[in-house]
């Protein structure tokens, strides 16, 4: 999901410091028959990106099936940002717009929640109060109630789980099957056709095929999400990620990433001097074959792809020996949502088996369920069934070394030391 951190400007200091209020009490998410009965007739505005078609096609879905069964309206708005949404509930709050603002959900995680919470621009806490949430177990899964180390507090809804996977044309690089560790291999040619399984392993298969990798132009929430897994694989001690940024020498703590970058960007597609605006175009550029390697952050989209024909058969997904960064998304909903009851209720419906299900599905998105399946009953964990046949998907238990995601701040730090270094010179 791209997204970029909220800048507070100056400007509106003042309206950060004045207390929240509403004419109308909001919906109490502990009364859940009031909630649905008030969320009958709503519309919706959910602020989402807009950049991929399966999600799209799933965000509608979504609106005809909450339409059927709460007689509400969803409105997708969509964005190439999320941050141009958190920026206009913003200014909504230091225009003095306490009570009725255009906004009533937003797909956000990370940085941007960090920023809204601290801004006291969210309505909560709710989450745990929706009836689908208790199917996420969250005393056994609590990832589903972080967000960049973050303790949610019911401010955001958990929907989706992503993990960094990469995928390979097996036609062009040898099976996956047996595959050993790149950094033991010695030959050019034979590093060549072997997809490397380390951040380092990574720079010496470009140096070996270039222009045949790349990742997406940063502040892409993809290509930032590289930024991460690549320090994280070099850094001697990954402590100071896990604390805010400024409270590390951030020059020395990121030295080894730029080093790295140096080195990897003259052998990145086109000279690593133009980068695709997004992951779904990383996915294109392999589907022209332009690429022989590329990654995503949901692990089920080479597959996906392959089931829609804009990958080829030979497509191959695996993650890193190391592990890979993973995370879950959530919804949140503004402070000044006048529509909060029907906001809660698409939110309790996105966690709803049949949702969770259908989000999963090759056909339609192919998003991870946030819920736990082997808690389900049976009738509903039968849902979940994973099409195994598809040779472009993960093995069950490939994403179960999954690294976690870094403070918030060090997203928006990378961004910002990126595009100086790379940018603005």
């Amino acid at each position: 999901m791209p997204t970029r951190p909220l800048a507070l400007l100056p400007a509106l200091a003042l309206a950060l410091t004045a207390p929240l209020h509403a004419d109308a009490p909001p919906a109490d998410p502990a009364d859940w028959e009031a909630v649905l009965e008030e969320a009958r007739g709503q519309t919706v505005y959910w602020n989402a990106w807009g950049g991929d078609d399966r999600t799209n096609r799933y965000i509608e879905w979504v609106a005809r099936r909450v339409a059927e069964a709460h007689d509400l309206r969803l409105v997708h708005v969509k964005l190439d940002d999320t941050s141009a949404a958190v920026s206009r509930v913003l200014a909504e709050k230091a225009a003095g717009n306490r009570d009725d603002g255009s906004i009533d959900l937003i797909w956000i995680n990370g940085e941007n929640f960090a920023a809204m919470k601290e801004a006291e621009l969210l309505f909560g806490p709710f989450a745990e109060r929706l009836p689908n949430f208790a199917l996420t177990y969250p005393e056994h899964n609590p990832e589903v109630v972080t967000d960049f180390t973050l303790p949610t507090e019911g401010y955001e809804s958990p929907w989706g789980k992503a993990q960094i996977t990469f995928y390979y044309d097996s036609e062009e690089m040898g099976d996956s099957e047996g595959m050993g560790d790149s950094d033991a291999l010695g030959a050019d040619e034979t590093m060549a056709q072997e997809p490397p399984r380390s951040i380092e392993a990574l720079l010496a298969w470009a140096e070996a095929n270039p222009g045949r990798f790349t990742y997406p132009r940063i502040p892409d929430f993809t290509g930032s999400t590289f930024l991460k897994q690549a320090l994280i694989a070099l850094v001697e001690d990954t402590a100071p990620l896990y604390a805010p940024a400024d409270e590390s020498d951030f020059a020395a703590v990121t030295a080894p990433l730029w080093d790295y970058l140096d080195a990897l960007h003259p052998h990145l597609w086109r000279s690593g001097r133009q980068f695709p605006a997004t992951g779904p175009e990383l996915r294109r550029l392999m589907g022209d074959g332009e690429l022989s390697l590329a990654f995503t952050f949901y692990p089920s989209e080479p597959a996906a792809a392959v089931a829609d024909f804009e990958l080829p058969e030979s497509v191959r997904s695996y993650v890193l020996d190391e592990g890979t960064l993973g995370n879950v998304h959530f919804v949140a909903i503004p402070f000044n949502s006048p529509r909060r009851a029907g906001a809660m209720a698409v939110a309790n419906f996105l966690l709803s088996p049949e949702a969770q299900a259908h989000k999963q599905d090759l056909a339609v998105w192919g998003d991870r369920t946030v819920l736990d399946v082997a808690r389900l009953p049976e009738a509903d964990r039968a849902r979940f069934t994973i099409d195994a046949e598809n040779p472009a998907m993960l093995p069950a238990d490939a994403l179960e070394k999954t690294l976690p995601e870094p403070h918030p701040s060090w997203m928006t730090a990378l961004q910002e030391a990126w595009r100086e270094r790379y940018v603005r010179r």
